[in-house]
């Protein structure tokens, strides 16, 4: 119903042969560059603000260029990219276009090693300036640093006070510019760490640039660049010398996973988009670990490294629910389960009244749970028949049989979504207006005033598009009652590991439970939990608490579904609306390996995470009484 911002997505590629084998095998030097555009367009649900490439030419001459960019901003950045990067082999002959020796002499983006980027701003800053990757440019080759990432610090004002406390000077207070410096000074200090090892072995001149190109560890760097990092994040990186490196977490937050054969070394922010790629199976595929990096030579040579001490995993379970592609073998299971686990609250919500209901689901990241949803009914009614011919006796006729077994599950397709509206009118009523029809509905998918119409969604955040478009759409069908199913839990906090979500006050949960304590004359509630928060706001992030919680602990979650109802309902409506959502537990059980929940429950797993929910909650109290 309401699209969240979705966390960036990273691919990285690393040829392990000379561009002379791909011309050969597959019939083009290009191989690594086409694999690139495969995995950057298949993780394009993963950002649609902007994309951008880079690539490194091992072995280049002094004078010739051996790193390159290329960046567009845009949802059409991927195609864009990957043209400009074409438009530079337009005019060669045919032999020369099949020449890997003449690319790899003479032609831009002709390299070994290959990083892409989407992008979705988390920063709330845009621009082609913050599109990733990011360089920063030495006459030493192996000075030179791309860096790209999927990925929210917490405590950036920690590091950019660091950094300028060493006299640093980044030219934009954004994470990613700070990231840079930081990590860009680590590698300088590891180059002269190198370089001074070489001197004294008495080599000189080019003999110093190859023995620091080929005995640089980017372990070292990770190690002393990560040490304050607070927040979720894949960073991945390459050096002018060939170097590769990707990083994940030690909180295991955001996703990341590599394979490797004799040709290729290959890294994704998810899974199938390598399989689909690479055509390997999904066994092949492995896991970054938490905190763990994987690093790859300029020889070609491939390792992992524990760089920071793991902590308790706590992988984002919003990538189950909605962000990742439904097309992981894993993730789509789970996506079934938390459509099934509403079966039961489902049923309460329609009092077990199945023949006069209709299922549907809002296109098009809900259809999976959709179809766990349908499971569980179709198993519920299976028991159910069973129940009937068992209570008919012995020697039911064939007509009483007949009318047990010709019982069904009614699923249509209600809403259908117009992608094509919502882009031109800017003035407030019209757009209000165009905002109600983004969903068109099916007439006469359900009988008027007899059936119920229980319409799944993956997650309901601020609510905006419930109340604009789709309960009113809904409501023409004359449905008796409309259910609205979240296949995720009450979306309470705001997420600050890679997700631009919606601002406390926008909450559509929040500002029900508020409500509620304004209604039960319970206001001393909210001062008690300003007051708290205000009071620790000296203190150091890792001693400070989530007295947020303080806000939803007094009522249980049916209330705050039954206030956002009232919240949402547009006046004239006349269906009955029930928000049904999946509880915590449902989550936990249906995705056991990513409990990394604080958007739903308020536990987050660093305190970073903890300090900036405080200063939202103090931002809010302070703006809405006008301390």
């Amino acid at each position: 119903m309401e699209q969240l911002k979705h966390e960036c997505g990273v691919a990285m590629i690393r040829l392990l042969k000379p561009l002379e084998y791909y011309e050969k095998k597959y019939g083009t030097w290009m191989y690594g560059l086409n694999k690139l555009y495969l995995l950057m367009e298949k993780q394009h649900n993963r950002g649609q603000e902007g994309a951008g490439l880079a690539c490194v030419k091992l072995e280049a001459n002094p004078g010739e260029e051996y790193m390159f960019r290329e960046r567009a901003l845009g949802s059409g950045a991927i195609t864009e990219i990957f043209e400009n990067v074409q438009n530079n082999f337009k005019d060669l002959t045919p032999e020369q276009l099949h020449d890997a020796e003449y690319a790899k002499r003479t032609l831009p983006f002709a390299g070994e090693a290959y990083m892409g980027h989407l992008r979705y701003s988390t920063t709330g800053k845009s621009g082609i300036s913050y599109v990733h990757p990011f360089l920063r440019r030495n006459n030493w080759r192996a000075k030179n640093l791309a860096l790209c990432g999927n990925f929210n610090m917490t405590n950036v004002d920690e590091i950019f006070a660091r950094i300028t406390a060493i006299g640093q000077h980044p030219r934009k207070y954004a994470d990613t510019y700070i990231m840079l410096e930081q990590m860009g000074h680590r590698l300088d200090r590891e180059v002269e760490r190198v370089f001074n090892l070489a001197e004294a072995d008495g080599l000189t001149g080019m003999g110093i640039t190859n023995y620091i190109e080929e005995h640089i560890d980017l372990a070292n760097v990770l190690r002393t660049s990560s040490r304050e990092w607070d927040g979720g994040y894949v960073i991945c990186g390459l050096t002018g010398s060939g170097e590769s490196f990707a990083i994940r977490d030690p909180w295991g937050i955001r996703p990341a996973f590599w394979y490797q054969d004799d040709e290729i070394a290959v890294l994704a922010s998810e899974r199938p988009v390598i399989q689909t790629a690479l055509n390997v199976p999904f066994e092949e595929i492995k896991e970054l670990q938490p905190g763990q990096a994987l690093l790859i030579s300029k020889e070609g040579k491939i390792r992992t490294s524990q760089i920071i001490k793991p902590r308790e995993k706590h992988a984002c379970s919003f990538e189950r629910i909605y962000f990742s592609r439904g097309s992981d073998v894993d993730i789509y299971k789970e996506r079934k389960l938390l459509g099934e686990k509403l079966v039961p609250k489902i049923l309460k919500a329609i009092n077990n009244d199945i023949d006069h209901t209709v299922f549907s689901f809002i296109p098009n990241t809900a259809e999976v749970a959709f179809y766990g949803m349908l499971q569980g009914l179709d198993d519920y009614l299976n028991e159910e028949k069973v129940r009937q011919i068992a209570a008919l006796g012995h020697n039911p006729n064939m007509e009483e049989l007949e009318v047990i077994l010709s019982r069904r599950i009614r699923s249509e397709k209600v809403a259908i979504k117009d992608i094509k509206l919502r882009t031109f009118i800017a003035e407030g009523n019209s757009r209000n207006d165009l905002a109600a029809h983004v969903y068109d509905i099916t007439y006469g998918s359900l009988v008027p005033g007899v059936d119920n119409l229980v319409i799944i969604d993956d997650s309901i955040v601020r609510g905006t598009t419930l109340k604009q478009s789709i309960i009113g759409i809904l409501d023409r069908l004359s449905p008796k009652k409309i259910v609205i199913v979240s296949s995720s839990p009450q979306v309470r906090y705001p997420d600050y590991y890679g997700i631009d979500m919606a601002k406390m006050s926008e909450f559509i949960a929040f500002r029900a439970a508020v409500e509620l304590l304004k209604e039960r004359d319970m206001k001393d509630v909210i001062a008690a939990a300003y007051r708290k928060s205000k009071d620790q706001v000296g203190l150091p992030k890792e001693q400070m608490v989530n007295y947020v919680k303080d806000i939803y602990a007094p009522f249980t979650d049916e209330e705050i579904s039954a206030k956002m109802v009232e919240l949402l309902t547009p006046k004239g409506t006349k269906a009955k609306v029930e928000i049904v959502y999946q509880p915590l537990e449902g989550l936990h059980e249906a995705c056991p390996n990513h409990t990394g929940d604080w958007y739903f429950s308020g536990n987050y797993p660093t305190p970073g995470g903890v300090k900036m929910v405080n200063r939202a909650f103090i931002d809010y109290i302070e703006q809405m009484y006008q301390f």
